[in-house]
Formats: C-alpha cells, sequence, structure tokens
C-alpha cells in the first residue's frame, strides 16, 4: 500500500515530506468550484475530499491525501485570485484585517471504506500595507494560485502582522492532524511530529 499526495502544491509536499514517509504525487483532477451551500470551514472539508477522492477513485488500494485551504472574511470564502486585478481586489479587502485560515485535510482508502476529514483553522491579521508595497509585491505573482493572494512562507509574509494557531495550517497542511490521520490507519511516522515541531521554529509560531 502506498501513500498518494493528491497536490500540485510544493509547499504540501515539503510539509508532509517532514513526516519522514515515503509517498508518491498524483494531481488531483476534482474542480474547485465553491458551493452556496457550505460555510468557508466546509467548504474547505469538501475541496479536501473531492481532491483526495478525485485519485482514491484510480487507486482504491492506496492511501490518498487530499488538502485545500481557503480564506475567510466577514463570513466570506476568498478564493484564489483569477488574475492580478483579482489579487489586488483581494488583497485591499484584507489589508489592515484579521481574517480566518481553513485547511481541510482528507485521507483516503477506497478498497477499505476509509475516508477521514478533518478542518484545522488559524487567524492571520494583516499590515496597513501601502498601495506601493502592493503594487511592488503584485509584480512579483506570488499572488497568483493563492488562496487570499498571498503565501505567507514567501514574499506574502511581510504583510503579516500576527497569527493565531499553527502554521502550517496557514502553508496549506496541518501536519498534527495530518500525522494522526495517517497514524489511525497504521502507518508508523519514523520521525515525531512533536519533535518536528520542535526542532523547527515556522511550525511553533503564536504570533510576530
Amino acid at each position: 500500500m502506498s501513500i498518494i499526495l493528491a497536490s500540485t502544491s510544493p509547499r504540501r509536499r515539503e510539509l508532509l515530506a517532514l513526516l519522514g514517509i515515503a509517498f508518491e504525487i498524483i494531481p488531483p483532477t476534482a474542480e474547485e468550484i465553491p458551493s452556496t451551500n457550505l460555510s468557508p470551514r466546509d467548504q474547505a472539508k469538501q475541496f479536501a475530499l473531492d481532491k483526495a477522492l478525485s485519485i482514491a477513485r484510480r487507486y482504491p488500494d492506496d492511501l490518498v491525501l487530499g488538502s485545500d485551504t481557503v480564506i475567510e472574511i466577514d463570513g466570506t470564502l476568498v478564493g484564489k485570485p483569477q488574475d492580478l486585478d483579482d489579487a489586488d481586489t483581494m488583497l485591499r479587502h484584507l489589508r489592515g484585517r484579521t481574517h480566518h485560515v481553513h485547511t481541510g485535510v482528507a485521507l483516503m482508502h477506497q478498497a477499505a471504506h476509509v475516508t477521514l476529514v478533518r478542518v484545522e483553522t488559524a487567524r492571520v491579521r494583516m499590515t496597513p500595507f501601502t498601495d506601493h508595497e502592493l503594487k511592488r509585491y503584485l509584480e512579483t505573482e506570488e499572488s497568483l494560485g493563492k488562496a487570499g493572494a498571498y503565501s505567507i512562507q514567501g514574499e506574502g509574509a511581510r504583510f503579516i502582522e500576527k497569527i493565531e494557531g499553527d502554521y502550517p495550517t496557514i502553508v496549506g497542511l496541518p501536519l498534527r492532524q495530518t500525522a494522526d490521520l495517517l497514524e489511525q490507519q497504521g502507518v508508523v511516522l519514523p520521525k515525531s511530529v512533536e519533535e518536528i515541531y520542535r526542532l523547527k521554529p515556522y511550525a511553533n509560531w503564536k504570533e510576530f
């Protein structure tokens, strides 16, 4: 039985690799179309499930891990920008305010009829950055493909004033939740997740 990460995200690949396990990467085929009937938190769970299922159907004997991150502000879901103009609008909306980051993680083993899903939430407060700072950031094009139009582990970190919660959740994969789900299915982790948090300061940040 193999472990498959249903993702195209290099951040999720790097975070999962911290657990010291062998895994394959297969891009999911699920479309990220938000449902008006779901809260942002539940939408993160559904997207994670959809990603995992899109691969689990093809590899029913393997453990498939899917994850997705969404941003919520004022009770409204903020997804990924369509283009830089959309990114500009998103970041102006988040500027100087606190928003929630929800990351869902789903683990599926289709042959064993196993479907497990969790969601972790963190709070992020952005600085009141200037229009000039925003323009310079958009020029990096880092916003594209990122929930909320920023990357907390990239250049977007300059806009973060404070975080409350689990840093890997904001990056895109809640490690504690992921480790727990894998261990529930009998996966032996060569590295203790708590030791990883101790040795990796960035995964321990409560605030800047």
